[in-house]
Formats: structure tokens, C-alpha cells, sequence
């Protein structure tokens, strides 16, 4: 009796109470402290994996001419009705500001021969929220020892708010005291003890052939070594000091890195004495720029290899 009795009084609710009671529990809603509101949110401009946060991701590790596609984008409530005017450039002042703050390595800017990139100003179209940029860069007139940052950012943007913390692409190159073109020389002999007593001659050597010193870092660098053709490197790591003019080099190490081992292995090689420098690597920046290593690597016997990059 009680549920057919509920039944006939919901079944005489008129239609507006329940519009009204709709309307109410709506209401209820939009007070929920839980509730957030972006009508108010502005429009900002921004490039997405961009700032200090995406640094690393903007390093520029591919050799020559290299492409750096990047997007613009709109972060709003809803799309915009009419197009938004956005004009992006490098802004080289942002170097000087970034060495400020971060002293550890020093940038200098892009040489303006080094890369293509006006300051460009793209339309996002009205409804759309994002464009996409290309800015060709061009490593080889680079000094491969130097450090060069190049900054692009989004410098106006009518109508919206620039973004803060993703306004800026800290694109860089980072350089090494000893990056360049080497000459080098490669020796093998057929034991695993090297020349030994009477200096005996290598069975395989390749004179004066060009060779590269490639940064890793400021104080990590690497080059190949000439056994096998596999394409392993030796890895060097060393502690850079600067006191007035003079750069002193010390805690010199040189290793191959496993993937470099793997590559060994794969062509049935094991590396049987680990590499060392033949000779002391430089002390300072006036020392000669001569890097010396051995090691013993092979089958049964081995073979003692010597790289030198001078």
C-alpha cells in the first residue's frame, strides 16, 4: 500500500517542479568545493616539451645539418573563434641570461651562419590550437670544443599570455676541450703482449688516416679504435679545473662501454686486458693534444692494439 501510494504522488509532480528540482541539483554541483571552473582560465601561448624542464631534450647530437621541428600550441577554455597572430625567434639575450644562472658550462650563441631561422610570425587558425615550425641548424662551421645554445622563443603573442614555463626551446650543442678531426694512427700485432722485446714491428697498421674526437659532454669524450671495423669506441672521462688562463686536466679514464663490448661479442670477440693510455694524456690546455691507448683484445691469443689520435 505505502509504494503504490509513492508511485501516485511522483506521478503528480508537475513537469516544471521537476525542471526546478533539476535546476537545484545543478546548482548543488557547481558549489561543490571539488568543482573547477576554467571559464576564467586565459589564453596561453606555449611550445609543448619546452624550459628548463625539457633542457636535455634539446640537445643537438646529430652530426652536419640537422632539422629541429617544433609545434606552437594554444591552451584555452575552448578554441578560439578568431586566429591568434604568434611570432617566435631566437633571442640570443636569453644566453647571456642562462650562463648567469648556470655557470658550469659556458653557451655561446649560435653564429648567425650556423642556422636558418628569421623571426617568423605563424597564424593559429580560429578553432585550431596548434602549428608546427622548422629551424635548420648546420653543426660543421660549429667549433666542436665550444658550447652554443640557441634559444628560440616565443617573443609575442596578441590576445594571449606567453607561457612561463614553456615559452622558450633551449636548443645547444655541448663542447669538449678536445673535440675535432685528429690525425690518427692504428696498430695491431698479432700476440697479446705487443711489441715487446726488440720492438717488434705490428703485423696491421694504418698510418696517418683522419679520426674524430667526439663530446659526450665537457669532460666525456669518445673515438673509435681500428680493431675489427665493429665500431667501438673507447669511452674517456677526465676533470676539467680552470684557475686564470690555465685548464688542468686530471682523473683521466678511458673504458669501452658495454653496448661497445656488445658489439664485440656479437662478432665473437672478447676483450681479454682492458684499455689503458700508453702515454699520460695532457695536464693543461698548453700540453699537446696526443691520446695513446692499448689493450688486448681477440680469440684464443689475442691481439695488442694500439690507437693513437694526435
Amino acid at each position: 500500500m505505502i509504494k503504490k501510494m509513492k508511485t501516485k504522488i511522483l506521478n503528480k509532480i508537475p513537469a516544471l517542479a521537476i525542471v526546478v528540482l533539476a535546476m537545484l541539483s545543478l546548482n548543488s554541483c557547481v558549489k561543490d568545493p571539488n568543482f573547477v571552473d576554467l571559464s576564467g582560465t586565459p589564453n596561453i601561448v606555449d611550445m609543448p616539451q619546452s624550459g628548463p624542464a625539457f633542457f636535455g631534450n634539446d640537445a643537438i647530437v646529430n652530426p652536419g645539418i640537422d632539422s629541429l621541428k617544433f609545434a606552437v600550441e594554444l591552451s584555452s577554455p575552448t578554441p578560439l573563434s578568431s586566429p591568434l597572430s604568434v611570432t617566435v625567434g631566437v633571442d640570443n639575450t636569453i644566453v647571456t641570461s642562462y650562463n648567469a644562472a648556470n655557470p658550469a658550462i659556458t653557451y655561446l650563441p649560435f653564429p648567425s651562419n650556423s642556422y636558418t631561422f628569421p623571426d617568423v610570425t605563424v597564424t593559429i587558425p580560429a578553432g585550431q590550437r596548434v602549428v608546427y615550425l622548422t629551424c635548420v641548424v648546420n653543426k660543421a662551421v660549429l667549433s666542436p670544443s665550444s658550447s652554443y645554445m640557441l634559444p628560440m622563443s616565443i617573443k609575442s603573442a596578441p590576445g594571449a599570455t606567453i607561457s612561463g614555463n614553456f615559452g622558450v626551446h633551449y636548443y645547444h650543442v655541448i663542447g669538449n676541450d678536445f673535440a675535432g678531426s685528429y690525425t690518427w694512427d692504428y696498430r695491431r700485432w698479432q700476440n697479446g703482449t705487443g711489441p715487446g722485446v726488440g720492438n717488434l714491428p705490428p703485423d696491421i697498421s694504418s698510418i696517418g688516416q683522419s679520426g674524430t674526437i667526439s663530446p659526450v659532454s665537457p669532460t666525456e669524450m669518445q673515438m673509435l679504435t681500428g680493431y675489427n671495423g665493429t665500431g667501438v669506441h673507447y669511452d674517456i672521462t677526465f676533470t676539467r679545473s680552470v684557475s686564470g688562463t690555465t685548464v688542468t686536466y686530471s682523473n683521466w679514464s678511458v673504458q669501452f662501454l658495454p653496448y661497445d663490448l656488445g658489439l664485440w661479442a656479437n662478432a665473437g670477440i672478447s676483450n681479454m686486458v682492458p684499455p689503458k693510455f700508453t702515454v699520460p694524456p695532457p695536464t693543461t690546455n698548453a700540453s699537446p693534444k696526443v691520446f695513446e691507448m692499448n689493450y688486448v683484445s681477440g680469440g684464443a691469443s689475442g691481439r695488442y692494439i694500439d690507437d693513437t689520435y694526435h
